[in-house]
């Protein structure tokens, strides 16, 4: 296995790409190490001609840990799943794998995949690594851009670093739909449980090598103690001066590539692309986090 790098920054290595290695097949001990090690120096991870089938995502996705079930999934009726609860559809397809129609609920929601975030920080214990798998791409667009959040706090002043040092911000999957007009009651009132907010810490410390990163996502609705106007006014701040150029990097999809990422140390969006029309099914699993990155103010 040979990474190489594909974008370094101010902070250094950001993407990298890997060779030499069929993740469809079992893996060794070594392997998998060395993957995890790729992650903590890169925090972006590409693999071309991984001709994967859920169940062995699914399979290489556990090797990292314990899965989560996806959001989507668990908000929605069985008989309108496509895929397994582990397995995130992130497609433009129904369950009978038909395009969805401008007005589809789901295709509105998932428009707030094209906003700046972080996958489950909506949730009390968010994720660690997610597991892109593309199926079929589009012919045009479609793209997805990874931001490096450790570059983003590694070049803030100190006077930001020490003001944010300890504050905590709240999330939701509502927050992040509402900015796009997707209002939390077409959630449905058997969802509403799941949208309650969940607190973490603004800057977060990686357990292996040490570095500090932004924790930022579109899913902040609020900093604790602050004004709500206020604190989404200085979020806002923070993700525009995160998401600038420099810390960017933009991935073109092939057909069967597998991109892996940290979200503890990026964001990232998807682009826009003719999705009325031409087919995307991608396909992501999702490692769970280990903690709580704050306390909570309730069951969440």
């Amino acid at each position: 296995m040979n990474i190489r790098p594909l974008t370094r920054n101010s902070a250094g290595d950001f993407v990298g790409e890997v060779t030499g290695i069929d993740l469809a097949a079992p893996l060794s001990d070594a392997d998998v190490a060395a993957i995890d090690a790729g992650m903590d120096r890169f925090a972006v991870l590409v693999f071309h001609d991984q001709h994967f089938d859920d169940d062995t995502q699914l399979a290489f996705s556990r090797r990292f840990g314990e899965l989560e079930i996806s959001s989507g999934g668990e908000m929605s009726r069985p008989e309108d799943r496509r895929l397994k609860l582990e397995m995130a559809d992130i497609s433009n397809l129904d369950r009978n794998s038909r395009l969805r129609a401008a007005d589809d609920r789901v295709r509105l929601s998932a428009l707030g995949n094209r906003l700046w975030h972080s996958d489950a920080s909506f949730r009390a214990i968010p994720a660690k690594y997610s597991l892109l798998s593309a199926r079929v791409v589009p012919a045009k667009g479609g793209n997805t851009e990874f931001a490096d959040m450790r570059a983003a706090y590694e070049t803030l002043d100190e006077a930001t670093k020490s003001e944010i040092e300890d504050l905590i911000t709240e999330h939701s999957n509502a927050y992040s739909r509402e900015t796009i007009g997707f209002p939390r009651e077409a959630y449905g009132a058997e969802n509403q449980d799941k949208l309650r907010p969940v607190r973490h810490r603004l800057v977060r410390t990686h357990p292996v090598t040490g570095r500090k990163s932004l924790y930022l996502s579109a899913h902040i609705g609020g900093i604790v103690g602050w004004p709500m106007p206020e604190a989404r006014a200085f979020i806002r701040d923070l993700t525009e001066h995160a998401t600038q150029p420099a810390f960017i990097h933009a991935h073109a999809w092939r057909e069967w590539d597998l991109v892996m990422w940290d979200n503890r140390t990026t964001m990232h969006r998807a682009r826009r692309y003719d999705d009325l029309h031409d087919v995307r099914d991608m396909r992501r699993s999702t490692v769970r986090g280990d903690a709580m990155t704050a306390p909570q103010a309730q069951a969440a």
